[in-house]
């Protein structure tokens, strides 16, 4: 071979050893990019699945629950107080009618382009004004049918589809049954029109014991417990939430577990069927109260315009028969809603207020049998001892005390007439013998200074039962026997709600302390028992002496006269009248019957508004409860009479 050739072979040569060297290098990178890319490939198979999958479902997937229809609330005889009722509505499934969302959409937006239109709106304004135009044109399917001309409320329908698009849109909720029936004889059963009957509260007996039943509100936060999908985009129906009462105190109970259903979307948010999984609600518990239904309609009767409260216990169990509150209101006013005007109105007879618990008066002379019952245990005095010679008037520490009741001078009475006749002066030397501390005390042991314990969401801790020590801490004052005399008869510093006195009432008729009410009934329910008043046999007989003269021969004895007498019961009672602030007053009155073995235990209070009444215990309040012992009775011989013969 030629040398110049040789030279040119050895320099191809060379050339193209360089070449493979840069090629390697350049294979090394592609591997290696190659070796990261399978890598990572691998790694979101094999490591990443999960993880994108749960993305993926989140993405993909929406939950719905429903709520569960709210159990029902009976009287301890099975009678109906709250109940469902239908609510009758049309709804329209939005995410249903994407196609023709879309249809209109390229109509809107081809009629503004043939027009020449240069104000031709966005594509979001066409898509709401083509949702707007659809939705209108299927309520006016059913505008056509009942005869009315509702229109879409714009900024409704945005909301609704922007938030909400997988809950049907509401047309219609408040359809008379006859409308109803009218769209479901002529709506096709395969249309996004919907028609739907959802349940509201129910109060048969509109405004009795309102404020005992209590009312529910919307409710927004509806939970279903053990419902998958915790992490899922959820979308929630309006539930109800008790705002008062019992629907507040068992809200859990009557509420019941509500539903749920997950579905599939589109990308755009649209469902996609079926559902991937359903639960059906599960409705509330039903609750059987303890109130007697016949005797809460004689009680609110007996009150009728009068502001006040009336309350009926079990003797022996405690369980609440009547709780009547007035000025009340009509619970079906809260169905569907409360409405602003229906609000003012309440607010304006000053009707919200639970008397029964959250009005705290002076009890009055009905606070002389704690009175007797403390002097009595402590021996500052005796039943057959006459400790006063009533003349009008007594003066204690310097200062004149009047006896306002009756004419005024009873002369020397016992306790028994004391008590009959509700004898001021008797008192007043009565409670001075037994000082204020040892009275407190003894309030304190029937627990007159703590709530009662009835199950009733609020109840206040108003009630004062005072000594010196109290007076100190809270006026920054000295305590006089003036004071003293003034607490002996249910006046001066001494507060008490009604209840808190039905609660006494139960507790003297048992020869116990303490009585706690309870709304639930139990047809098993056993007796209270608590720590003994601790009056000996002829203590106790003379206390009940005194208090059944007051119903036959003293400051009460209107209720057992004519055709207010109850044949055959003796009732054990007392009345009282105390001074409140702004020229008030209230009327009381106590009682329990049977003396023999008592049953019932009744407590009334009524606000006056005449100064200085020395009867309205009598006048205003005894006569209430005389109702309700009267339809009692009743009651009972009617069920007596209703047992076959053995």
């Amino acid at each position: 071979m030629p040398r110049r050739a040789e030279e040119r072979a050895s320099s191809v040569l060379e050339t193209h050893r360089g070449h493979d060297a840069r090629l390697r290098l350049f294979y090394l990178l592609i591997a290696l990019a190659m070796a990261v890319l399978v890598a990572g490939l691998a790694n979101r198979q094999l490591f990443q699945t999960g993880e994108y999958a749960e993305q993926e479902k989140m993405q993909s997937q929406r939950r719905i629950i429903v709520p569960a229809p709210r159990g029902n609330i009976y009287d301890r005889n099975g009678r109906l107080l709250v109940g469902n009722r239908p609510r009758y509505g049309v709804v329209l499934y939005l995410d249903q009618l994407r196609p023709e969302f879309h249809r209109e959409f390229l109509r809107i937006r081809r009629n503004y382009r043939e027009t020449d239109d240069k104000d031709i709106p966005t594509a979001g304004q066409l898509e709401q004004i083509a949702r707007y135009t659809v939705v209108q044109r299927y309520l006016d399917q059913i505008n056509a049918i009942i005869g009315r001309d509702t229109r879409v409320r714009a900024e409704e329908l945005k909301q609704h589809y922007n938030q909400q698009l997988l809950l049907p849109y509401p047309l219609f909720e408040d359809l008379s049954s006859e409308e109803f029936a009218q769209l479901l004889e002529t709506l096709p059963a395969r249309s996004p029109l919907q028609l739907f009957a959802t349940s509201i509260r129910d109060y048969p007996y509109a405004s009795a014991a309102s404020h005992t039943l209590g009312y529910v509100g919307v409710s927004e936060d509806v939970t279903a417990t053990d419902l998958p999908g915790e992490e899922l985009t959820t979308f929630r129906l309006k539930g109800t939430l008790g705002r008062d009462g019992l629907e507040r105190q068992y809200n859990d109970l009557l509420t019941g577990e509500p539903g749920g259903t997950i579905f599939r979307v589109d990308p755009a948010g649209y469902r996609v069927n079926p559902a991937l999984h359903r639960r059906a609600p599960v409705p509330g518990h039903d609750l059987t109260c303890s109130l007697n239904i016949d005797l809460q309609l004689v009680a609110e009767d007996a009150l009728g315009d009068q502001t006040g409260a009336a309350i009926a216990l079990d003797v022996k169990t405690g369980e609440v028969l009547v709780l009547a509150s007035k000025p009340d209101y009509d619970l079906s006013l809260f169905t569907p809603y409360l409405t602003r005007a229906a609000s003012d109105e309440i607010e304006e007879k000053q009707a919200w207020a639970n008397r029964a618990l959250s009005s705290f008066y002076p009890p009055g002379s009905t606070f002389k049998i704690l009175t007797s019952i403390a002097a009595l245990r402590n021996r500052a005095i005796r039943p057959d001892e006459v400790i006063a010679d009533c003349e009008g008037s007594i003066t204690i520490a310097g200062q004149s005390f009047v006896c306002e009741n009756g004419a005024g001078r009873h002369g020397e009475v016992l306790l028994p007439e004391a008590i009959q006749e509700s004898c001021d002066v008797y008192f007043y030397v009565a409670g001075i013998r037994t000082t204020a501390n040892v009275i407190a005390a003894e309030a304190r042991r029937f627990h007159l200074d703590q709530r009662t314990g009835i199950d009733l969401p609020g109840e206040p801790q108003r009630m004062i039962v005072p000594d010196a020590e109290w007076k100190q801490r809270n006026r920054h004052e000295n305590w006089f026997p003036g004071d003293t005399a003034h607490m002996a008869i249910g006046q001066g510093f001494v507060l008490m709600n009604p209840l808190e006195m039905a609660c006494f009432a139960a507790s003297v008729a048992r020869d116990e302390t303490v009585t706690v009410p309870t709304l639930l009934h139990d047809p098993n329910a056993p007796p209270q028992h608590t720590p003994p008043i601790g009056l000996t046999p002829a203590q106790r007989a003379a206390l009940i002496d005194g208090m059944e003269r007051c119903t036959t021969l003293g400051t009460a004895k209107n209720i057992t006269a004519g055709p207010m007498k109850i044949p055959g019961v003796r009732i054990a009672g007392k009345t009282g009248t105390a001074q409140i602030p702004g020229d008030k007053n209230v009327a009381w009155f106590i009682c329990f019957a049977p003396i023999e073995q008592p049953e019932i235990a009744v407590a009334v209070a009524v606000e006056g508004d005449t100064a200085g009444e020395t009867y309205a215990g009598s006048a205003y309040a005894a006569p209430v409860a005389n109702s309700i012992l009267r339809k009692y009775f009743d009651l009972k011989s009617d069920a007596a009479a209703e047992v076959p013969a053995q």
